[in-house]
């Protein structure tokens, strides 16, 4: 069995979603209840391969809210997570991916050295980040949206925003070992880690976001956007594709230009229906078939058998792990999402 572990973007986000799915009890409530609300099994889902195999799961819901990293509920949100992998690993799951800021949080606060979990040894070993597929993904989007609007790579200049962490970092070094881009340019907070990761890739110029976006005839972003911040649109280029890779997506709104093609980053569309409710509450377009690429890695691995952290730690995903997830990724029925 495989298990998803996600959560929901906002308050407000949270407090409609459980009206919806029959938690009164939280409805109405605030951020103080959100901080002691338990994790919840509120799925369980079937899914089918391409090649008829089926497998079962179920989706953990956290109960974080990203208005728990502000301040003081730091702690909370690393207990969020610790107790709903806890309640993933006690029903028995075998493998289970680390939805949105699960995963983030989890490496950023080394949750690897907290390991028993209200009486429950944590084994790691049954969880994944999806990062490897996600990284995957968003490498074939820059593929086929270049191709559909019309964007020679071999000329284009293409800015990851986010380049030094662990997908961002993976589509870099995928873009020199798999590309003949013309341009490959370097974006992040921390200026260490980005001659870090210059040096290791051997190419790409590390550069400040606002003197990048005007010249990218492609922006990959996978960074979170910093509170306050805005894209001015008259600066990008025409065309100009911006995968828009975090979470939640919003950037389809927030750039409404001709010319200026704005990609869902990271998220796939299966060929069969999946048996599911979760993904209606996220707004995804067509939520029987269409779902997050870390999410999905769980099922691929739950398909092939590979209960392990397939993807987990930093910066260590692989061009070979990326084609591995991808081969099975295409075998079971997934595509990445481009329209």
């Amino acid at each position: 069995m495989f298990g998803l572990i996600g959560h929901l973007t906002s308050l407000e986000h949270a407090q409609s979603v459980a009206r919806e799915l029959g938690y009164p009890e939280y409805a109405d409530q605030g951020l103080e209840f959100w901080c002691s609300a338990p994790p919840q099994i509120v799925d369980r889902i079937k899914v089918t391969s391409a090649t008829g195999q089926q497998i079962e799961g179920l989706y953990v819901e956290s109960c974080f809210l990203p208005e728990m990293l502000a301040g003081s509920k730091i702690k909370t949100a690393i207990r969020k997570i610790l107790n709903a992998m806890a309640l993933a690993q006690k029903n028995d799951v075998d493998i289970t991916a680390l939805g949105g800021f699960s995963s983030i949080i989890f490496e950023n606060f080394n949750l690897s050295q907290m390991s028993n979990v209200r009486n429950i040894q944590l084994e790691f070993n049954r969880f994944t980040t999806g990062n490897t597929h996600t990284a995957y993904i968003i490498c074939r989007q820059i593929e086929e949206a270049s191709r559909k609007f019309g964007i020679d790579l071999a000329q284009a200049t293409v800015t990851v925003c986010g380049a030094t962490g662990d997908i961002g970092s993976a589509v870099c070094r995928w873009l020199d070992a798999r590309t003949n881009i013309k341009d490959l340019l370097l974006v992040a907070r921390n200026q260490e880690r980005l001659q870090d990761l210059q040096a290791q890739i051997g190419r790409g110029k590390v550069m400040a976001i606002d003197e990048a976006l005007p010249q990218s005839d492609i922006i990959v972003w996978v960074a979170s956007m910093a509170k306050g911040m805005a894209i001015d649109v008259r600066t990008l280029k025409r065309p100009c594709i911006l995968i828009d890779g975090g979470y939640p997506k919003n950037m389809s709104t927030l750039l409404q230009e001709e010319g200026i093609y704005v990609i869902d980053g990271g998220i796939v569309e299966h060929s069969l229906d999946i048996d599911w409710k979760i993904m209606k509450i996220v707004n995804m377009t067509a939520p029987a078939r269409q779902l997050f690429a870390c999410f999905a890695e769980a099922m691929l691995l739950e398909f092939e058998g590979w209960h392990n952290s397939f993807s987990w730690g930093r910066n260590q995903i692989s061009i070979e792990n990326m084609d591995k997830i991808g081969d099975v990724s295409i075998k079971h029925g997934f595509r990445p999402l481009i329209s």
